[in-house]
This record gives C-alpha cells, sequence and structure tokens, in this order.
C-alpha cells in the first residue's frame, strides 16, 4: 500500500513538472539527477508515464510532454 502510494505520488509530480513546463526534454539520466531517484524507480516511472500517454520518448531517448516530439518531415 505504501509503495503504491509513493508510486502515485511520484507520477503526479513529474506529470505536473512536464505541464508547467511543456517545453520541458529529459533523458533518463537527466531525470534521475533532477528528481534524485534510483535508475529502477525512474525507468518504471517514465514507462508508465509513456504506456498511459502522458509523457512520449522522443528522439535520442528524450522525454516530452505527450504530443510534443519533433516530427520528421518526409
Amino acid at each position: 500500500m505504501a509503495n503504491e502510494e509513493l508510486l502515485r505520488d511520484w507520477l503526479r509530480r513529474i506529470q505536473s513538472e512536464f505541464f508547467e513546463m511543456p517545453g520541458l526534454r529529459l533523458t533518463k539520466p537527466q531525470a534521475r539527477r533532477l528528481w534524485s531517484l534510483d535508475p529502477q524507480f525512474c525507468d518504471s516511472l517514465l514507462d508508465t508515464l509513456v504506456s498511459t500517454h502522458v509523457l512520449e520518448k522522443g528522439p535520442q531517448g528524450v522525454y516530452v510532454l505527450a504530443g510534443k516530439t519533433e516530427r520528421r518531415r518526409a
């Protein structure tokens, strides 16, 4: 129960930061440093936010708010 609450709190926090700064672009190492998270927990959080369509993983492994990835023109 406490782990689920911790996970929800972190998901809310990260989502809020991306919503407050729509241009925010972070790699996994940058996210780990920014929020002082261990690698596995950070990976889990980012993967969850991607699977729920809050974030997208763009070129070079950069995480951005969903709908904000740069599209290459053909």
